[in-house]
């Protein structure tokens, strides 16, 4: 059965936004949701709020996979997202870990709040993995720091990896982490997400 997943390196993936004279209407947005018709460059998306909302994807629109992944595709050098909940020894939880693919390495590199309430979101490299008591224990360095990310059993794993644009066709199910609202109430969008096994949320 499908699992869902959050946008779990959204900060970073705005990151990677295009500067266009012709964006400058609104911030970047969350669209996310079913692809009702794709037409060349234009997508009628079916939002998860019951919305229909028209994108326009760039010409050159960055397309990733994102797939279900185990715990034993987290291995040193992995460059990773992890969305956690804070522990009083100063540990990260894991309750969701997202490999990146490696064109993706260094995007929102660092360690911030995440989008729930009480949680973090660190983006880096794994620099050791060891098998501990909770589960397994991760040393993850960034520019400013590090931190010792635990992933439990029932952490969500996921993964990242280069897609192609003709992926975007009806049925797909997407999520879009930095889409530009127009004043006419579009949508203009430089990469797109979809979901293999998995649907966005």
């Amino acid at each position: 059965m499908p699992i869902r997943f959050a946008g779990i390196a959204a900060i970073a993936l705005l990151c990677a936004l295009p500067a266009a004279a012709a964006q400058t209407a609104s911030s970047p947005v969350r669209v996310v949701g079913t692809i009702e018709k794709a037409s060349g460059n234009a997508l009628t998306v079916k939002t998860r709020q019951g919305d229909t909302a028209t994108v326009t994807v760039a010409e050159n629109v960055q397309v990733f996979d994102v797939s279900k992944a185990t715990l034993a595709d987290v291995k040193p050098g992995s460059f990773i997202g992890v969305g956690a909940a804070p522990q009083t020894d100063g540990s990260q939880l894991a309750i969701q870990v997202t490999i990146f693919a490696d064109v993706q390495r260094g995007l929102g590199e660092g360690h911030r709040p995440w989008n729930r309430p009480n949680t973090t979101m660190t983006n880096a490299t794994v620099d050791s993995t060891v098998t501990g008591v909770n589960g397994q224990e991760l040393r993850v360095k960034y520019k400013d720091g590090e931190q010792k990310i635990v992933i439990p059993p029932d952490a969500i794993i996921l993964a990242y990896s280069v897609g192609d644009k003709s992926e975007l066709k009806d049925g797909a199910n997407i999520a879009i982490n930095g889409a530009i609202k127009n004043p006419d109430g579009t949508y203009n969008a430089a990469r797109v997400n979809v979901g293999r096994d998995v649907v966005p949320q």
